[in-house]
């Protein structure tokens, strides 16, 4: 039976420049963590192409492991999810959401359905570690994401 987490944050830009700003091809790499041992090898296209994939490498030697994702939904402006191919979940479905609130500010929500490897078992003795993780990594994007288009509307208001 998969988990499902949730990590939804008030950002005050419009939901359009949050959006775009996923969007752009260094986003990924913007947004994991420092202490992650993540690094992306490869990818085929962007966020708004079906069927586009990254493949990131997980972790340090003899223990990496590789994760191929692959985006199965987009709606422009809107959101994109991706769903893992290839690596250490059993099942992973993550859905970055972004939703108006009025002009100048929305809620981006990301929204991940996962199941650990071995069943019950690995549910029991990896549940609890992974939700923790799972909370700090996207505390972490939520409060990038936020820095950056928050601080960048900043500077433009200066102006």
């Amino acid at each position: 039976m998969p988990d499902t987490y949730v990590k939804r944050s008030r950002i005050a830009a419009p939901a359009k420049d949050v959006f775009r700003w996923h969007m752009a091809p260094e986003a990924l790499e913007r947004l994991i963590p420092p202490w992650e041992r993540v690094k992306v090898e490869e990818r085929t296209g962007g966020i708004d192409e079906i069927g586009s994939r990254v493949v990131m490498r997980m972790g340090s030697a003899p223990f990496a492991t590789r994760w191929i994702a692959e985006h199965t939904h987009f709606e422009a402006d809107r959101m994109f999810r991706d769903v893992q191919i290839r690596g250490p979940f059993a099942r992973w479905e993550h859905t970055h959401l972004v939703e108006p609130d009025g002009d100048v500010a929305c809620y981006l929500e990301d929204r991940v359905v996962y199941a650990l490897p071995m069943g019950a078992f690995g549910r029991v003795f990896g549940g609890g570690f992974v939700r923790r993780k799972l909370e700090r990594v996207f505390e972490y994007r939520h409060r990038v994401t936020r820095e950056a288009l928050e601080n960048e509307r900043l500077k433009t208001r200066i102006k």
